[in-house]
């Protein structure tokens, strides 16, 4: 595909990988809602249809991943083929964690409405209170190998000046702002509102991005 391809199919990739993204954590948080792990597995056996439609949106994001990954290394490969291709494995990493939370809420569901061959109530409690954290702790692997993966195509794209030079700088910066704050979330040292905060500028980044990519496509990397 030429790069202009890239470029739009960049874009699309873009747009939907954050809609479908926003839809599929708004469903999960619904569906798992209540104080305790007996609370949120009643909660999971109410709203069975909707735990299903999310690991359908769930499969989407991953497979969104891989296409952007592949896009993005077919844009910037000309730049620097060694950073592109290490943009690429972390963007592949990325969405391959996506099957894990799928797996992790297939149990849930299995548990939440006993299915067979499920433990009493003491066990299905403590094995959905472990996959529970796992879904939580796979989201923030995936996270921080989608802010690697940025962060070296957001510079590949500035240092090729391939797109407007302010859009570039704000997506090298935000990138590495989640690199240093997703380590620490995981690790327990950083928690609360700031969590959320901190995802503002890449959204700030992206959407333009995604809408300049369909529009104009990338220019021809400059010579260094």
């Amino acid at each position: 595909m030429t790069r202009m391809t890239n470029a739009r199919i960049a874009g699309v990739t873009y747009l939907l990988y954050i809609a479908v993204g926003l839809t599929s954590l708004f469903l999960g948080s619904g569906a798992t809602s209540g104080e305790g792990t007996a609370a949120k597995l009643a909660s999971i056996a109410q709203h069975v249809p909707q735990m299903r439609i999310n690991m359908g949106l769930g499969l989407i994001t991953s497979f969104t991943a891989l296409l952007l990954a592949v896009a993005l290394y077919g844009i910037t490969r000309d730049e620097d083929h060694e950073l592109a291709v290490f943009g690429l494995a972390c963007r592949v990493g990325e969405g391959m964690l996506g099957v894990v939370s799928t797996l992790a809420t297939l149990g849930l569901l299995w548990l939440a409405t006993a299915g067979a061959g499920a433990p009493d109530a003491a066990g299905a409690e403590a094995l959905a209170a472990l996959l529970l954290k796992v879904e939580g702790w796979n989201v923030l692997l995936a996270a921080t190998l989608f802010a690697v993966g940025s962060t070296v195509f957001s510079w590949l794209l500035l240092r090729g000046r391939m797109i407007p030079i302010s859009l570039a700088w704000l997506g090298v910066v935000a990138s590495i702002l989640l690199v240093v704050c997703l380590p620490l979330q995981l690790a327990g040292f950083l928690g609360g509102p700031i969590t959320q905060l901190v995802w503002l500028p890449m959204l700030a980044f992206e959407v333009p991005l995604g809408l300049w990519l369909i529009i104009k496509g990338v220019a021809v990397p400059a010579p260094r």
